[in-house]
């Protein structure tokens, strides 16, 4: 299972004093109000960084850090990934898993052949979608709704789906 979650990409720095402007990748930005602690994905290593304030500003979030006080500072968080960990996430429902969880999980129909690999998702205004990446290099989307994944093993990171024909053209 997943340590840390993906909640933000930093876009570019924001006045002289270290903040940062970040592009949320999270359900509900709105936890950045709370946030205490975040970590920073630098050269694959998680670096924790104390958050000390948070405002947003149309669809960004601007975030201030102890440990970054001057725009010098800031410059080279550009593009950088911030991540919280798995004990500060948002608390799940019955039926309900982390999608990190199983990315990269096999994906199989409903008789247990292998189709491919959960490579990606996509949020749509509707529902989640799924993007699946076969042996052959070709992929497929599938909406992530019960009617197409009637079961997730998360523990095994095992996807398993149910097709209707031209979902998974050759």
């Amino acid at each position: 299972m997943e340590e840390y979650f993906r909640i933000g990409v930093i876009t570019t720095t924001h006045g002289l004093k270290g903040e940062v402007k970040v592009f949320p990748t999270t359900e509900d930005p709105s936890r950045f109000s709370s946030l205490k602690t975040c970590y920073l994905l630098d050269r694959r290593e998680y670096r924790p960084l104390t958050v000390i304030s948070a405002r947003y500003f149309k669809n960004l979030v601007i975030l201030g850090f102890q440990e970054i006080t001057t725009i010098e500072e800031a410059m080279p968080l550009k593009q950088k990934e911030l991540y919280i960990d798995r004990a500060n996430a948002i608390p799940l429902e019955e039926g309900e898993y982390y999608i990190a969880d199983i990315l990269g999980g096999e994906v199989v129909d409903e008789e247990g052949n292998h189709l491919g690999i959960l490579e990606d998702y996509m949020e749509t205004g509707a529902q989640d979608v799924y993007r699946i990446r076969r042996d052959n290099g070709k992929e497929f989307l599938i909406p992530a709704v019960d009617a197409f994944i009637p079961k997730v093993d998360v523990e095994n990171k095992k996807i398993t789906v149910r097709l209707i024909p031209g979902m998974m053209e050759e």
